[in-house]
């Protein structure tokens, strides 16, 4: 006797939308395509948590999760990334008309500026100095400093001389600031900081103001001006010295 005539119902087969299906294969997110890029914003994070020192195209091809060899179709070497890692800070740099009666004024600005942007990637300074060369991409902001001197009527000779003195004081000054900032990191136990520049301001005039007069005269004599409140302050009072030095060239000699 079936189980129907029992008075029990059949199971009924399933229906074809309770039919069992394949499982549906697992979608995984489209990984965003390399490009120059992002193989930039990558390096700039290896270089800002590890340096200059420990930054390589094997620790960047790491941090983009792709293998070393994949970085070469969009990168040369090391140096090229360099460059262009350097360049790609100064895309926004704004380019003044040169103006003969603020030229000190624009230069100031120019130099802060461009202070500003060594600043903002650690060890940027270093690859200004040791790793890049005057490319197609700088040129034009070494052209307009140059403007800026010849138009404000200083010799040639001393125009072309006043672009790498600008040049070179920036770029020691910051790299000076890089030393520091990782003598502070050293200090705080690997941890990245902007070194108290008011606290070694004090130690150094205390140490000068500690010296024996009889053979350091002057050193004591200027303890409370040797160091000045801020960094800031001091690449300023640099900079004007600059200044007053090419504005003594002018014709004129007026400033």
């Amino acid at each position: 006797m079936s189980d129907a005539a029992a008075g029990t119902p059949e199971t009924p087969p399933p229906s074809p939308w309770e039919r069992e299906r394949p499982a549906r294969a697992r979608v995984t997110p489209a990984r965003e395509p390399l490009s120059r890029e992002r193989i930039v914003e990558a390096a700039f994070v290896v270089l800002d948590r590890s340096g200059l020192d420990k930054l390589s195209m094997r620790q960047v091809a790491s941090e983009l999760d792709v293998a070393v060899s994949a970085l070469y179709a969009y990168v040369r070497s090391k140096d090229d990334l360099l460059e262009l890692m350097y360049t790609r800070q100064f895309a926004s740099f704004t380019l003044p008309e040169p103006d003969p009666e603020r030229w000190q004024e624009q230069v100031r600005d120019y130099a802060r500026s461009w202070r500003r942007i060594l600043l903002s990637h650690r060890d940027m300074a270093r690859i200004s100095m040791a790793h890049v060369p005057f490319t197609a991409e700088l040129l034009p902001y070494v052209e307009a400093l140059l403007a800026i001197f010849r138009t404000a009527g200083l010799p040639d000779r001393i125009a072309a001389e006043a672009g790498d003195l600008i040049s070179t004081y920036i770029d020691g000054f910051v790299l000076e600031e890089g030393m520091w900032q990782d003598r502070a990191a050293e200090q705080a136990g690997g941890t990245l900081a902007r070194p108290d520049w008011r606290e070694m301001a004090d130690e150094m005039q205390n140490y000068f103001a500690s010296l024996p007069e009889g053979d350091f005269p002057h050193l004591r004599a200027l303890s409370g001006s040797m160091v000045t409140e801020s960094s800031d302050e001091r690449f300023d009072i640099g900079l004007e010295i600059i200044l007053r030095g090419l504005a003594s060239y002018l014709p004129d000699r007026g400033a």
